[in-house]
Protein backbone atom coordinates (compact mmCIF):
# COMPACT_ATOMS: atom_id res chain seq x y z
CA UNK A 1 0.00 0.00 0.00
CA UNK A 2 1.30 3.38 -1.13
CA UNK A 3 -0.23 5.38 1.82
CA UNK A 4 -0.43 5.06 5.44
CA UNK A 5 -3.73 4.27 7.19
CA UNK A 6 -3.11 7.51 8.85
CA UNK A 7 -2.72 9.07 5.10
CA UNK A 8 -5.76 7.09 4.01
CA UNK A 9 -7.92 8.48 6.48
CA UNK A 10 -6.94 11.97 6.77
CA UNK A 11 -7.15 12.36 2.83
CA UNK A 12 -11.02 10.49 3.01
CA UNK A 13 -12.40 12.91 6.10
CA UNK A 14 -11.53 16.00 4.39
CA UNK A 15 -13.96 14.77 1.29
CA UNK A 16 -16.63 13.04 3.60
CA UNK A 17 -17.62 12.66 6.89
CA UNK A 18 -17.24 8.91 8.55
CA UNK A 19 -18.34 7.21 11.52
CA UNK A 20 -17.36 4.49 14.30
CA UNK A 21 -17.99 1.47 11.86
CA UNK A 22 -17.13 2.90 8.91
CA UNK A 23 -15.33 0.15 7.20
CA UNK A 24 -11.96 1.73 4.96
CA UNK A 25 -10.13 -0.91 3.06
CA UNK A 26 -6.23 -0.37 2.70
CA UNK A 27 -6.19 -2.22 -1.00
CA UNK A 28 -7.28 -5.49 -2.50
CA UNK A 29 -5.56 -8.84 -0.80
CA UNK A 30 -5.75 -11.46 -3.63
CA UNK A 31 -5.62 -14.70 -3.29
CA UNK A 32 -3.65 -16.89 -5.73
CA UNK A 33 -6.47 -19.04 -6.61
CA UNK A 34 -9.08 -15.77 -6.87
CA UNK A 35 -11.10 -17.89 -9.25
CA UNK A 36 -11.86 -20.63 -7.01
CA UNK A 37 -11.68 -18.56 -3.90
CA UNK A 38 -13.14 -14.85 -4.83
CA UNK A 39 -11.40 -11.60 -4.44
CA UNK A 40 -11.50 -8.93 -1.61
CA UNK A 41 -12.45 -6.23 -4.29
CA UNK A 42 -15.41 -5.39 -6.53
CA UNK A 43 -13.35 -3.70 -8.65
CA UNK A 44 -10.79 -6.37 -9.22
CA UNK A 45 -13.86 -8.89 -8.90
CA UNK A 46 -15.33 -6.76 -12.03
CA UNK A 47 -11.99 -6.73 -13.90
CA UNK A 48 -10.79 -10.72 -13.41
CA UNK A 49 -15.23 -10.71 -15.51
CA UNK A 50 -14.07 -8.71 -18.01
CA UNK A 51 -11.00 -10.58 -18.46
CA UNK A 52 -12.29 -14.13 -18.34
CA UNK A 53 -15.44 -13.30 -20.25
CA UNK A 54 -15.69 -9.75 -21.67
CA UNK A 55 -18.51 -8.48 -19.35
CA UNK A 56 -18.69 -7.85 -15.91
CA UNK A 57 -21.48 -9.71 -13.93
CA UNK A 58 -20.65 -8.26 -10.24
CA UNK A 59 -22.53 -4.93 -9.07
CA UNK A 60 -20.96 -2.14 -7.20
CA UNK A 61 -22.95 -2.16 -3.72
CA UNK A 62 -26.23 -0.58 -4.01
CA UNK A 63 -28.36 0.72 -0.39
CA UNK A 64 -29.23 -2.60 1.64
CA UNK A 65 -26.24 -4.62 1.00
CA UNK A 66 -24.56 -6.20 3.37
CA UNK A 67 -21.04 -6.45 3.99
CA UNK A 68 -19.25 -8.73 5.84
CA UNK A 69 -15.20 -9.25 6.42
CA UNK A 70 -13.57 -11.98 8.33
CA UNK A 71 -9.77 -13.45 8.13
CA UNK A 72 -9.41 -16.94 9.29
CA UNK A 73 -6.51 -19.18 9.76
CA UNK A 74 -5.17 -22.24 7.80
CA UNK A 75 -7.36 -24.21 10.28
CA UNK A 76 -10.39 -22.35 10.25
CA UNK A 77 -10.28 -20.40 13.31
CA UNK A 78 -11.45 -16.39 12.57
CA UNK A 79 -8.19 -13.94 13.59
CA UNK A 80 -10.64 -11.27 14.54
CA UNK A 81 -14.01 -12.20 14.24
CA UNK A 82 -16.64 -11.01 11.87
CA UNK A 83 -17.02 -7.40 10.79
CA UNK A 84 -20.25 -6.62 9.19
CA UNK A 85 -22.03 -3.54 8.28
CA UNK A 86 -25.09 -2.79 5.45
CA UNK A 87 -24.92 -0.12 2.93
CA UNK A 88 -27.52 3.02 4.12
CA UNK A 89 -28.45 6.69 2.95
CA UNK A 90 -27.06 8.64 5.14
Amino acid sequence: MHFSFPELIAYITKRRPIIAGTIIGGGTVSNDNFREVGSSCIGERRGIEMLDTGAVRTHYMRFGDTIRMEARTADGRSVFGAIESKVVKA
